[in-house]
């Protein structure tokens, strides 16, 4: 159905093209880089004949496939981002093909002795006979979400060439800086007017995801006073002890690498200071509204607690809600996520439905009036050096792209 090297060298075009995004940066997208594969994708959808092919000022592209058959089928559409994440590197991208992987390891970086291996990632070996694509080590791979934007352009080539499948009006719409949480600040939904939609960014084959965290960014600010320590008896003030105190107040078992599945926790992602003062970096998840709300409790009572122990005002917080769990959107709408779970087993793809530790762009759409589940990419290990995507995964995420927009014609 998906031509295979037509879809690899498609790929590997998109990953070889810096596109990480920047957190400390205001403006639309947050990189200059950014613009090169975005004006790329742009030209791409018009050389396929989508004449309403659009790029804003901000980056964001979209474009329309007509409808095959004339009946009043919903628009639908699918999403998926261009720019990476600022955790690692992403620039010189050199992607290494594996075909007919054997199940062993795979030396990603020989002078680096740099090696992606099953006993570390036992979901290797679910991949046996397959072709993959990973890094060379020293670089992320770019699949988070260049194998979704793959995806959708190779579903779209492929009904262009096959008018023959009946669909309605589909909408594509690409978008930047996802990775620093503003991909969808400035998609404009009522221009992009589909019904609902679908973000094609999950991970591995068969993911298909309508719930995920409540997410908020915190800073604490611990204030000290600075004495000549030979001097210091009941004067001085260290905010880094009392940074330390904050830290080791919080239940310790709440955190990323001890929880899972709908479990919530505190992440400490950054912490830098002196005597004088000392900032801590928090940010909270929770799937749960009402726990998500009690851990911003826990913090603003701990700050009391120690404040009360000085008889001073040392630590003040600042929390920023991020995004909210787009379940609450998208179960009065649920047969758009049963829709894509029969395209899927349409295509013999076993659905994979559970909660996202994490955000997706889908989230903020949804609560911009637009539902959008997740639906799978393939890829794995996203934002480091081990990424990698079988191909066979993204061979099957086109064929559902398509199998939906079949399916949906149908309704």
């Amino acid at each position: 159905m998906i031509e295979k090297d037509a879809l690899i060298s498609r790929f590997v075009s998109y990953v070889t093209i810096d596109t990480q995004s920047d957190e400390n940066s205001s403006s639309t997208p947050s990189t200059e880089k950014q613009w090169v594969l975005a004006r790329k994708l742009h030209q791409e959808l018009i050389d396929l004949g989508l004449s309403d092919a659009t790029i804003d000022d901000n980056g964001y592209i979209m474009a329309t496939l007509t409808a095959t058959v004339d009946a009043d089928i919903p628009t639908i559409g699918f999403i998926a981002h261009y720019d990476t994440t600022p955790d690692f590197t992403g620039t010189d991208v050199k992607p290494k093909i594996i075909e007919k992987y054997e199940g062993g390891d795979i030396v990603l970086n020989e002078d680096l002795d740099i090696i992606l291996s099953p006993d570390d990632f036992d979901d290797l070996l679910d991949y046996k006979g397959q072709t993959l694509i990973t890094t060379d080590g020293t670089t992320l791979l770019g699949a988070d979400d260049k194998a979704g934007i793959t995806e959708i352009m190779e579903a779209i080539k492929y009904l262009i060439n096959h008018p023959e499948i009946e669909h309605g009006p589909i909408r594509i719409g690409f978008t930047p800086d996802e990775e620093i949480g503003r991909g969808a600040h400035k998609f404009d939904v009522d221009k992009f007017g589909a019904e609902w939609a679908y973000t094609m960014d999950g991970s591995q084959i068969g993911e298909l995801e309508f719930e995920n965290f409540n997410a908020a960014g915190v800073k604490v600010f611990v204030k000290g006073k600075s004495v000549h320590p030979g001097y210091a008896k009941d004067k001085l003030i260290n905010s880094i002890h009392i940074a330390q105190d904050f830290i080791s107040s919080l239940p310790r078992l709440e955190t990323p690498e001890h929880t899972s599945g709908r479990e919530g926790f505190f992440h400490l992602n950054g912490i830098h200071g002196d005597v004088e003062e000392t900032v801590l970096e928090y940010i909270l998840r929770d799937h749960n509204k009402e726990h998500f709300e009690a851990r911003k409790e826990v913090l603003n009572n701990l700050a009391l607690e120690i404040n009360s122990q000085y008889g001073l005002e040392l630590v003040t917080l600042e929390i920023k809600d991020q995004y909210f769990n787009m379940r609450e959107k998208i179960e009065p709408v649920m047969h758009i996520v049963e829709l894509a779970e029969k395209a899927m087993r349409a295509v013999d793809v076993k659905p994979i439905i559970k909660p996202i530790r994490g955000g997706t762009d889908g989230s903020q759409l949804s609560f911009m009036g637009l539902p959008c589940p997740n639906i799978f990419a393939g890829g794995h290990n996203f934002h480091g050096r081990f990424e990698y995507v079988p191909v066979e995964s993204m061979i099957k995420a086109s064929e559902v792209i398509i199998k939906i927009a079949e399916l949906a014609a149908k309704k």
